[in-house]
């Protein structure tokens, strides 16, 4: 929990600008820095990002969740169902339909209409999904004590056969009725056309350069508060930690990052929505790990699950809500997934929870609970969203792809056992 830059915090630094480095040469015609992909490599590194943040949730009190790969490609393919109206999920809903209006009447089948829905609804009803599916594997894993590794590695397995049925193991475009059309909102007497097809525009919609601009300066001044406000709050307490002077050297290096990531996305159509959501995303998870009692919770049970027991924390609750909250960021991963790949097929999300995994690890969180940051966790999915996206450009074959980010990962545990042999 110290701030203080320890020599992982260097380690990552200069991994990532070795790596970045080697990929500017590598690539015919300094390839890797133009506008257009480095673009599209935040686009890769917010959807990784985004389910390695939620694994963090997981990771911190001592679990692991191997179904979120393919529960990202599950929810992104029931979503694009709904959207389109397609399959045998489409005529059972029907069906349900019509059984509703002969039993009860029209006015209650009105209720539930069948697809195709609206892009919100369609979302909606995956988060809810999310929640239950994730909620019973939480509860499986702390109310039937069976290990995480094989409730997850279960739910793997049913929801990769779950997926293939929904789509039929056919390729489905998200695309759908709703394409291009609005609803109108009226607030306050004033109507606003509200977009339907919000799940196409997950990976098409890009920021204005002055709304870019506005964000990084919004973002940047909420940093330095919080920045101050921690800073102000050590020193009143005389907690150990950052001196004035550090603390404002590292919030001008991160804002001056921000800044210069936001000019570089004005280069090629803005910044990216999936940087935003990603954004989003993190900050929440950042505030719930960092300032409130539930993330301190997280961070005690798996630093000692049975101090935390006898300190009075309701462990099975806390751990129950990780996987919840797990199950919302798994299906918001699936819909950036889906959307940016344009389709719903049946590889969408393959070892996606690996690299979710390598993520967290490399970025310092310990697989036996108790340690990581948000913020670790980004460096290192933008390691791993890096090499992927390097080694794409080079030409490099599938197989290589898949020989390298397995070394990675078992580099990256590998560190961290040797870190934490030596803290012991």
């Amino acid at each position: 929990m110290n701030s203080k830059f320890s020599l992982r915090d260097l380690s990552l630094l200069f991994a990532l600008l070795a790596i970045a480095a080697f990929f500017t040469f590598a690539v015919p015609g300094y390839g890797f820095v133009t506008p257009r992909n480095l673009t599209q490599l935040v686009v890769e590194v917010s959807i990784t990002a985004t389910l390695a943040v939620g694994m963090l949730l997981v990771i911190l009190p001592g679990h692991i969740d191997l179904s979120a790969g393919s529960g990202v490609g599950l929810l992104g393919g029931l979503a694009t169902v709904l959207v389109g109206g397609t399959g045998w999920l489409t005529k059972a809903l029907t069906d349900f339909h019509a059984w509703l209006g002969t039993t009860f009447g029209a006015k209650v089948a009105a209720y539930f209409p069948p697809p195709p829905w609206p892009d919100p609804v369609a979302m909606l009803v995956c988060l809810v999904v999310a929640m239950v599916f994730w909620g019973l594997m939480g509860r499986l894993v702390v109310r039937e004590r069976i290990q995480a590794f094989i409730v997850t590695l279960g739910g793997m397995l049913i929801f990769k056969g779950l997926f293939w049925r929904v789509i039929e193991s056919h390729t489905i475009p998200v695309v759908g009725p709703t394409l291009g059309k609005s609803w109108p909102l009226d607030v306050g007497g004033q109507t606003f056309d509200v977009p339907q097809d919000w799940l196409h525009r997950l990976t098409t919609e890009y920021l204005d350069a002055k709304t870019g601009l506005l964000l990084a300066a919004v973002i940047s001044l909420l940093m330095l508060l919080g920045a101050v406000r921690g800073w102000a709050r050590r020193r009143k307490h005389n907690i150990a930690g950052d001196d004035g002077e550090l603390t404002f050297v590292k919030w001008l290096i991160v804002a001056q990052l921000l800044f210069l990531f936001v000019l570089v996305a004005n280069q090629y159509q803005g910044v990216p929505m999936p940087a935003v959501i990603c954004g989003a995303v993190a900050f929440a998870v950042h505030t719930l790990t960092r300032h409130t009692r539930f993330g301190r919770y997280l961070y005690a049970i798996g630093g000692n699950e049975e101090a935390a027991v006898i300190s009075g924390i309701a462990v099975k609750k806390i751990v129950v809500r990780a996987f919840v909250l797990m199950g919302i960021i798994v299906a918001i991963t699936g819909f950036m997934q889906t959307a940016y790949t344009g389709y719903s097929t049946p590889d969408i999300g393959d070892l996606m929870e690996l690299d979710a995994v390598a993520a967290c690890v490399i970025g310092g969180a310990s697989l036996k609970g108790g340690r990581g940051t948000v913020l670790g966790v980004f460096f290192g999915a933008l390691i791993m969203a890096t090499l992927a996206k390097g080694m794409s450009l080079m030409g490099t074959e599938p197989e290589y792809k898949y020989m390298t980010r397995g070394a990675v990962l078992i580099l990256a545990v590998w560190m961290d056992s040797r870190l934490s042999e030596r803290k012991a």
